[in-house]
């Protein structure tokens, strides 16, 4: 590790007025590898870093910073990771996070893996110690093979040790992560290739400006042809929207399929407002009779994984009484839980293009029995939920709350939602309809908690559109610091924690008395005071009314601002909708005598 770097790090900013280090078109002038980095992404148009400074990376974050980037600043490297995550997908760019080595790296790692998983384009650059130390173990300071440990868990792993190769390294990183089935790649600089320096010139022209880093990659017309006459074949027709067709930004594309061919469709959750959810041909309020009942279903950028029962057991209805067309980019998707009988291999605007070319003037629309079937299930179900919806209780339950705030949403549709919990999830994304794509994020394929901090952030820097963050409040947990960060950097953000005392309910008990129960937080803890520490806006409310009237004033103000809304601790259950997932234990302890 570079000893120097903290002693280092004012002549090393002072270098950028002086013009030391950087690039030039003087004959005899060098740079240094910090340089050499900064000046590779921002050749190619990344101009946002998140992460969390500290040896051996601290001076990379202020040169980047001088040299016209923008660099948020985390206080835990997990939430930067996943800002750039969600960065990547809202942009087709990979997010960039910064980290310090061992430590730090493990702690982005998390990220990096989820963002693989996620199929969000990331590129996570590490700090490390000097390969000779390591690779002997000698006990170098936060000594760790980072290479390896990264490598199963992103889409490539790269490492630099000549500074001459920078260039390349960072073409090769960004390629890996935005070409075919995007996700994380892992980027190792060791501290002393920071400090290397070159001839100016040559450094400059070892620069890789990367040339169609994601190329459209065409469907086979034997492919669309095969789709298209299983869809002519059915009588109960599904189109399932998955992330992916979020993610490739044709939204157009994907519109005109829809309303052309008449398909009823059900989006996931990331995937809603693609179509706004009030839109004529939306059967996501009679999702479990349209699982269940479709006899063939076209996934659009849709895995067939546990989000969607796998494909099969009773959501999705007998055995064998479906035929299942697949988009995906990824060729090994296909058939990955059940037959797929048309897979159509490509990107998703050049895919979903095809069909429509091969669709022709004269595609004949489902039949109406199928369709007024969803229709009458939609207006049934929608009916049950209205009354709940309008219940203005103190303290309130989830569906009054997620009602008061689903009228936000509905007269602000340009507002990102972030939502992240289990009930305050499950329930938020039938309840709250969403109008434009890309404006709901969540937890994703994992399901994991803790992503809400790090996606409100890269919302706002990314986007510049006011972000909302419904959190529950065991989700707000995992990343609750990072309040400070929004605050530090005055985002829009307004975060509402469903505050019910608890993970599921506020209701658990030790049966020993001994303890709180597992599941039990502080009773009625005021989590508004965080935001009000930090020189932000803290609002305690009880009433959907009041949460309505605190949620309006913080949009419109643009302040860093945090709801506490109080929920009944008992209106929870176990695991949200997932509850299936928990195995339940089936002994009985009885006492000896």
């Amino acid at each position: 590790m570079d000893r120097t770097a903290g002693s280092e790090s004012t002549q090393a900013v002072h270098d950028v007025a002086t013009g030391v280090g950087v690039t030039s078109d003087h004959a005899g002038e060098q740079i240094d590898g910090f340089h050499l980095v900064i000046d590779a992404l921002k050749l190619n148009g990344i101009d946002n870093i998140y992460g969390v400074p500290g040896i051996p990376i601290t001076d990379l974050g202020r040169l980047a910073q001088a040299a016209g980037m923008r660099v948020i600043s985390f206080r835990h490297e997990q939430h930067a990771g996943n800002a750039a995550a969600i960065a990547g997908f809202l942009t087709k760019k990979p997010g960039i996070c910064l980290t310090v080595s061992a430590p730090g790296f493990l702690n982005g790692l998390t990220a990096l893996a989820n963002a693989t998983t996620n199929c969000f384009p990331m590129i996570l650059i590490s700090g490390s110690s000097e390969r000779e130390i390591v690779d002997l173990q000698q006990g170098d300071y936060e000594e760790m093979d980072q290479l390896a440990i990264a490598k199963p868990l992103c889409k490539a792993a790269f490492r630099v040790l000549h500074a001459a190769d920078i260039g390349i390294a960072v073409a090769r990183a960004i390629r890996a992560a935005v070409s075919g089935r995007p996700g994380g790649v892992y980027l190792d600089l060791p501290a002393k290739l920071f400090s290397q320096v070159m001839d100016a010139e040559a450094g400059a022209k070892s620069l890789v400006k990367v040339i169609d880093a994601a190329p459209a990659q065409l469907p086979a017309p034997s492919a669309i042809t095969r789709a298209l006459d299983v869809l002519k074949g059915a009588k109960r027709p599904l189109i399932v929207l998955g992330k992916g067709a979020a993610y490739a930004q044709a939204d157009e594309e994907v519109r005109n399929l829809v309303e052309r061919s008449g398909i009823p469709y059900v989006p996931m959750s990331m995937a809603k407002g693609l179509l706004p959810d009030t839109h004529p041909q939306s059967a996501g309020a009679a999702r479990s009779l349209v699982l269940k009942e479709a006899d063939v279903v076209l996934l659009v950028g849709a895995r067939l994984n546990w989000l969607l029962s796998h494909g099969k057991g009773k959501t999705w209805g007998a055995p064998g009484s479906k035929k299942f067309i697949q988009i995906d980019i990824e060729p090994k998707e296909m058939d990955s839980n059940v037959e797929i009988v048309a897979p159509v291999v490509g990107d998703i605007g050049s895919c979903v293009t095809a069909l429509l070319d091969g669709m022709g003037q004269n595609w004949q629309a489902p039949p109406t029995a199928w369709t007024d079937a969803i229709r009458t299930k939609k207006e049934e179900n929608l009916a049950k939920m209205a009354s709940k919806l309008k219940k203005n209780s103190a303290p309130m339950d989830f569906h009054g709350a997620l009602g008061a705030l689903r009228t936000i949403i509905k007269e602000r549709p340009d507002a990102i939602l972030v939502n992240e919990g289990a009930n305050t999830l499950d329930l938020a994304r039938g309840i709250i309809d969403m109008y434009q794509p890309r404006k709901r994020l969540d937890v994703g394929t994992w399901g994991i908690m803790g992503i809400g901090m790090g996606f409100a952030v890269a919302a706002a820097v990314e986007t510049g559109k006011p972000v909302l963050a419904v959190e529950g409040d065991s989700a707000f947990g995992f990343s609750g610091m990072e309040v400070e960060t929004i605050c530090r950097y005055d985002l829009p953000v307004c975060i509402v924690v469903f505050n019910n005392n608890g993970i599921y309910r506020g209701t658990d008990t030790d049966p020993t008395g001994r303890d709180p129960g597992t599941t039990v937080f502080v009773k009625d803890s005021r989590y508004d005071k965080m935001m009000e520490a930090f020189g932000g806006v803290g609002v305690h409310v009880t009433t959907p009314d009041e949460l309505s009237q605190a949620v309006n004033a913080a949009m419109d103000s643009g302040k860093p601002t945090l709801i506490n809304a109080v929920i009944d601790p008992a209106a929870g259950t176990e695991s949200g909708n997932i509850g299936s997932l928990n195995p339940t234990s089936t002994v009985v302890r009885k006492k000896i005598a």
